[in-house]
């Protein structure tokens, strides 16, 4: 299975785990002795590769899941046209630049991220 095969299939919350695991049993180097030998630049590298794809499937507009982290989506921010302001400190009139229609990444947390944020005695 190629790298744009990958990108394109639907992310789970099991997705990351199975494709870190996938990439790592690849790369896994078995010596004479028959112990395995993963260095840790191997598993650095599989585990950016694994984000990144997390990341352009996002960019297609795909929602991705992360395992206890939460989900990262792409979000369709509207054109804004040009117009006149107050500035709320000094009340004086501005001008307001137009601005193109994005798309923009947004990230929300998970349910159990957003408790142990909330439970004082974590901090």
């Amino acid at each position: 299975m190629g790298k744009m095969d990958r990108v394109r299939e639907k992310w789970t919350g099991s997705s990351l785990a199975n494709r870190l695991f996938d990439d790592i049993v690849a790369k896994i180097e078995v010596t004479k002795r028959g112990t395995a030998k993963l260095p840790r630049a191997v598993v650095k590298e599989a585990v950016e590769q694994v984000l990144t794809e997390a990341a352009l499937t996002a960019a297609k507009g795909n929602r991705v899941k992360l395992p206890v982290l939460g989900a990262l989506v792409r979000k369709d921010v509207p054109a804004r046209e040009a117009g006149r302001g107050k500035n709320p400190f000094t009340g004086e009139d501005i001008d307001i630049k137009a601005r193109p229609a994005t798309k923009k990444p947004r990230w929300s947390f998970s349910r159990s991220v957003k408790e142990l944020f909330a439970d004082r005695k974590n901090w």
